[in-house]
């Protein structure tokens, strides 16, 4: 075979920039989650390309690329085999195999953004390994190795549904099969928004995955030797861009009519959805086409965010379902409307009638349910033998800790943790008679009608806040003062270990919450406090009580009593 320089250098510089998308996806998942599991969604982006990597050499580009049948490669380790009936014209086999790689890497990397910050990182490896082991490969053979799809003129040019639809199918089986995360949904089911911690990141994520898609859209004519070839690189990438920017633009109008304003992580959103939705045709459709896929992936990922979220109540705290897998699905689909015919058959708009069409409607199908079924499967047996969920405490904790042993992703910054969890039924808590610190009963002695402000501090963990301040506000607090403090108690804090050297970290991340009371009573806060924060480990905090002199409400002027009162 006479290589072509001009080709394998092409493909190469695809491979690179999809393979830097891993640095985009990982950006986007960490930046729109949770600072407490920054460090474990890094680590599960690097590891899936790791995992996948070995294991696709192993046995997956022959499952794919093999001349075994129509629905089955063959069991070629270590790439050995004659691959020439599949390879790009003057293209070598490793060529040819990192391109492949990066690619079945990436439909991997989709599933860890809809399971964040509930999955055991064990689990996470395994079933990130069963995808580049045998379910991509399989529907990929379908598709791109000669396949049955592939005979039946089924088009998924860059992998709309090869490979980001096959992401988010098992991203929507993880999902619902995890359940949400601890405080998504109250006791009335309706979803409550967790923030992402870092839309700067998450943006600049978004930013560098709309880079590299014109290698992931572009590289995949794997060729530029020719008039042919360069003609259509050039479509790909105008489609590519086109696509994105509509969608992008759609989603912020449409948000900005339906929120009241334009909405920016679902704008971020949009602009992946439309680089998802253009991957199948963007060498088969015009600019035109190209701008109305991208219109229909900017309204779509909305609505199916809204619905996976309220309706169906599946938690996907960065989307990766309503992008990957509905708008893969819908822009393959709409390529057999659209598609011009000249890569591929005439769409039903441009006079092919529904036959094209109706093979890419069985190709989405069928694609759909083989990753559905098997991925069931292997969620089954990672659930009933190593677990799929963290506990709920580490859950609480963030999977950093509990996961890793990394005590933050953001040493030397003070990061406040956002945590949602169950709080204990207030109803439920003991009532006793108000227990009066020395000095108040000491001054109550000397003036019995005097009235008592009582101050109640409460040192505890970042991730207890929320908890606390809903059971407290449901025993009658009104108010209070929180602030981020460091500190450690008798236990002189935690050992960790970063790099494998041992950390000593004295001063811990607390939070410290200042209360002033007078009508409730004292007892009634502590033993609040006290149900909230329990969990039986060193760390779960303390309760300061002190006497408080007088209280003046600057405003008003109001003194005592009357300025511990609300409006």
């Amino acid at each position: 075979m006479t290589f072509s320089a001009v080709n394998t250098i092409w493909v190469l510089l695809g491979a690179a920039l999809v393979f830097f998308m891993q640095a985009g996806f990982a950006m986007c998942e960490a930046g729109f989650t949770r600072a407490k599991n920054t460090g474990n969604i890094l680590m599960k982006n690097l590891m899936d390309f790791c995992i996948g990597t070995p294991l696709y050499w192993l046995i997956g580009f022959g499952i794919m690329f093999g001349a075994g049948t129509a629905a089955f490669g063959w069991i070629d380790p270590f790439i050995m085999k004659d691959y020439a009936h599949i390879l790009p014209a003057g293209v070598p086999v490793w060529a040819f195999a990192i391109f492949q790689t990066v690619f079945c890497a990436t439909s991997a990397t989709i599933v860890s953004g809809a399971m964040a910050e509930r999955t055991k990182f064990s689990a996470y490896c395994v079933y990130s390994a069963a995808i580049s082991l045998f379910i991509y490969p399989v529907s990929g053979h379908w598709i791109w190795g000669g396949g049955w799809l592939a005979d039946m003129g089924f088009h998924d040019f860059a992998g709309s549904t090869c490979v980001h639809m096959v992401g988010g199918v098992c991203a929507l089986i993880g999902a619902k099969m995890l359940g949400p995360r601890i405080g998504k949904y109250g006791k009335d089911g309706k979803p409550r928004a967790i923030l992402g911690h870092n839309l700067s990141i998450a943006a600049l994520g978004v930013f560098i995955l709309w880079f590299c898609w014109f290698g992931f859209n572009g590289a995949s004519t794997v060729g530029m030797d020719s008039d042919a070839l360069i003609d259509s690189a050039s479509l790909v990438f105008f489609n590519t861009n086109l696509a994105a920017a509509v969608a992008t633009l759609v989603t912020m109008i449409f948000t900005w009519l339906r929120y009241g304003k334009p909405d920016v992580s679902m704008t971020f959103n949009a602009s992946l959805a439309g680089l998802v939705g253009i991957t199948a045709g963007c060498d088969a459709v015009n600019p035109f086409g190209a701008a109305i896929i991208g219109l229909c992936c900017g309204f779509a990922v909305v609505l199916s965010v809204e619905f996976f979220d309220k309706v169906v109540k599946i938690d996907d705290p960065v989307g990766a379902i309503s992008v990957h897998g509905v708008c893969g699905a819908l822009g393959t689909l709409l390529t057999g409307l659209f598609a011009t015919g000249v890569s591929t058959m005439k769409g039903v708009f441009y006079g092919g009638g529904f036959k094209f069409f109706g093979v890419q409607l069985l190709g989405v199908g069928a694609t759909i349910a083989w990753t559905a079924v098997v991925i069931t499967v292997v969620f089954s047996i990672i659930k009933a033998t190593i677990g799929l969920r963290a506990e709920a405490s580490d859950e609480v904790m963030g999977l950093d800790r509990s996961e890793h042993g990394l005590h933050t992703a953001y040493a030397g910054f003070s990061i406040m943790y956002d945590g949602l969890t169950e709080e204990p039924d207030a109803g439920a808590l003991p009532v006793s008679a108000p227990e009066e610190a020395p000095a108040a009963r000491k001054a109550k002695e000397k003036a019995p009608d005097a009235p008592i402000y009582t101050n109640v501090r409460i040192i505890c963990r970042p991730a207890s806040l929320e908890p606390l301040k809903r059971t407290l506000n449901k025993i009658g607090i009104t108010g209070m003062t929180v602030t981020n403090v460091m500190g450690y108690g008798a236990q002189k804090g935690k050992p960790e270990y970063y790099r494998g050297t041992p950390v000593e970290v004295t001063l811990l991340p607390k939070v410290q919450v200042d209360i002033v009371v007078s009508k409730v009573p004292v007892r009634t806060v502590i033993e609040a406090a006290k149900r909230v924060l329990h969990t039986g480990h060193i760390g779960d905090g303390k309760i300061f009580v002190t006497d408080v002199e007088n209280v003046v409400r600057v405003r008003t002027g109001e003194e005592g009593y009357d300025a511990l009162q609300s409006d």
